[in-house]
């Protein structure tokens, strides 16, 4: 069996009730300006997540070409996308803040504070003494913007795109070996318990949890693993009450970050991989998956606590959309990162404000 390569984190899924809005509030505030593709189209794979229904959606993946992974902003389009129904507690179950990138956090903390951005914190210390702040977009998703010393390009803003996920779990070490295991993420950086300053300002902030950040010790590779880098998951347990599962009683799509995606080289080695490791696929949506301006195979599984990853073989992507420049991903070799210059090429899509 050929081995599955990992490229980095290829996206963050993001339900959303208005499409093009956040859009624009992402590409202002985030610098993620760069559409890889935007369709309209009716959602018939992801039924097991959906009621057992399709349903319309409109989505446009985008990126920033400083560098990180990219968000796929999601809406619901025959549907009203509903809202989580309670106040979200730090340790509930599932994708509870993303990781965004920044060569320089007090600049950053600046800029956004200068655009009336819901700062929810000040600049804090994280458990390594490191400089970080956190963030609520006007849809409620939390953010944390933490320093980074890997980029690729250049961008029209601090940050670069999302490097991780803050996951709220219910077994500390079931998580771990499920995120080491399957996805790389072998090295412990900190696990601690206790309480912490830096996150005291959310919902529960002041309850005791265990906390632990991992990173993946081996470099990613793939044709997008330079653009991608390196990214870190950070696993929270509450250890004072009971948690909810932050999509309860809601639809894969609704409002909320939706899934985790990673860019691979092999879905059939990771399908068994994931087999192997008692992670099947709940979702594989076939080798000729067309998004309109790209295509791709992707897949899906739960965590432990049933949050979902996506695995996605990219097959093909727009580099310059106005000239007609399509990237055929099937005839290169997928575990080598494609040319700085050929990704490069991506700022002539950029959408200016």
């Amino acid at each position: 069996m050929t081995k599955p390569t990992i490229a980095g984190i290829q996206q963050v899924g993001v339900g959303i009730p208005n499409v093009h809005e956040a859009f624009k509030w992402y590409a202002k505030h985030f610098g993620m300006d760069i559409p890889i593709f935007e369709e309209a189209a009716e959602a018939n794979l992801m039924l097991p997540y959906t009621g057992g229904k399709p349903h319309m959606r409109h989505a446009i993946l985008a990126i920033n070409l400083k560098g990180g992974g990219g968000f796929e902003i999601w809406q619901y389009t025959s549907r009203k996308p509903e809202p989580c129904s309670f106040e979200l507690q730090l340790g509930d179950l599932g994708f509870y803040c993303a990781k965004m990138k920044t060569s320089d956090v007090k600049g950053s903390y600046d800029f956004l504070k200068s655009k009336n951005v819901n700062l929810i914190s000040e600049i804090v210390k994280d458990p390594n003494g490191n400089d970080t702040f956190y963030l609520r977009d006007p849809w409620n998703n939390l953010f944390q913007i933490i320093k980074s010393d890997s980029w690729f390009g250049k961008g029209m803003q601090l940050t670069g795109g999302p490097s991780g996920m803050v996951i709220g779990v219910t077994d500390i070490e079931k998580s771990k070996k499920f995120y080491a295991d399957v996805l790389g993420y072998d090295t412990v950086v900190y696990d601690k318990q206790g309480t912490f300053d830096d996150l005291k300002t959310f919902p529960s902030g002041t309850q005791k949890v265990h906390r632990v950040l991992l990173k993946h010790s081996k470099p990613r590779v793939g044709a997008f693993s330079k653009l991608l880098g390196s990214s870190e998951i950070e696993l929270v347990k509450t250890l004072e009450r009971s948690p909810r599962k932050i999509f309860e009683n809601r639809l894969w799509g609704d409002q909320g970050f939706i899934h985790l995606c990673f860019d691979i080289s092999d879905q059939k080695a990771m399908k068994q991989v994931c087999a192997e490791k008692g992670h099947p696929f709940t979702i594989d949506g076939g080798e000729n998956f067309d998004m309109g301006e790209a295509a791709g195979h992707f897949s899906y599984i739960e965590d432990p606590d049933g949050a979902l990853i996506e695995f996605v073989q990219t097959k093909k992507i727009p580099i310059m959309k106005k000239l007609g420049w399509y990237l055929d991903l099937k005839k290169r070799d997928s575990s080598k990162p494609l040319p700085d210059w050929m990704l490069k090429a991506l700022k002539f899509n950029r959408v200016k404000e």
